[in-house]
């Protein structure tokens, strides 16, 4: 598909980045019952989005399994979409797939998942905001703002400034009513100047779903998340 003939619509669904749960299969254990739990406590303490996110899949039908099991234990409650695998997602009846710069191209994903998924796309500088006018996706993350030990980043940390620069090229692009995410690093202690410089929401993986209890763990970052959004004049 040419670049030139992309259409830059979007899906139907409006799309919560307040928080947003990365269920890492690398820190969560691949156990699906436990993922199922981890899940469920997340939402229940305030999460308003999942991700189920494995990076090396040496077995689709083990993968399939456990997304499978956290949608059942999420119960509709909050979209749960899978991270890179446009594949699984289609295979599980997800609400949607966050892609890399690498993955498919959203076009693609959005010609076979339709108008209903979510679609995200992660952001790493001003030049790939730019071109976000013309991607079909709903939301896009941008990082990593802070260091992390999650995942195998080359790129350095774009910290808050980098990323408040960043999103405004991303709303200057698909205009204010693309939610913006931030990812990488973030946890409690800095979620809020994250929110302050202009991130509609917050990716977490070991904030959340790091150590125990989970429920209590959202609860806490949903209410600093809140907060951040009341004082900076966006609150839901």
């Amino acid at each position: 598909m040419a670049a030139s003939a992309i259409s830059a619509t979007a899906g139907s669904r409006p799309v919560d980045l307040r928080l947003y749960g990365l269920l890492d299969v690398g820190i969560c254990g691949a156990d699906g019952d436990h993922l199922a739990r981890l899940a469920a406590d997340a939402v229940t303490g305030g999460a308003t989005l999942l991700q189920y996110r494995e990076k090396d899949i040496p077995d689709a039908r083990a993968a399939l399994a456990r997304i499978r099991a956290i949608q059942a234990a999420v119960g509709g409650r909050v979209p749960v979409l899978v991270n890179d695998r446009v594949d699984l997602a289609l295979a599980a009846g997800a609400d949607g797939v966050h892609l890399g710069q690498s993955d498919l191209h959203p076009a693609e994903a959005r010609r076979l998942l339709g108008e209903g998924a979510i679609i995200g796309l992660t952001v790493k500088n001003a030049a790939q905001a730019d071109e976000l006018y013309r991607l079909p996706v709903d939301y896009a993350c941008i990082g990593g703002v802070f260091a992390t030990t999650s995942k195998d980043n080359p790129d350095p940390p774009v910290g808050l400034d980098g990323f408040s620069r960043i999103a405004f090229r991303a709303r200057l692009a698909r205009g204010a009513g693309l939610p913006i995410g931030a990812i990488a690093g973030i946890g409690l202690h800095n979620a809020a100047p994250v929110i302050a410089g202009g991130a509609d929401g917050v990716a977490v993986i070991t904030a959340l779903f790091g150590t125990e209890p989970v429920r209590q763990r959202a609860r806490e970052l949903r209410a600093a998340i809140d907060a951040a959004l009341t004082a900076r004049g966006a609150a839901r």
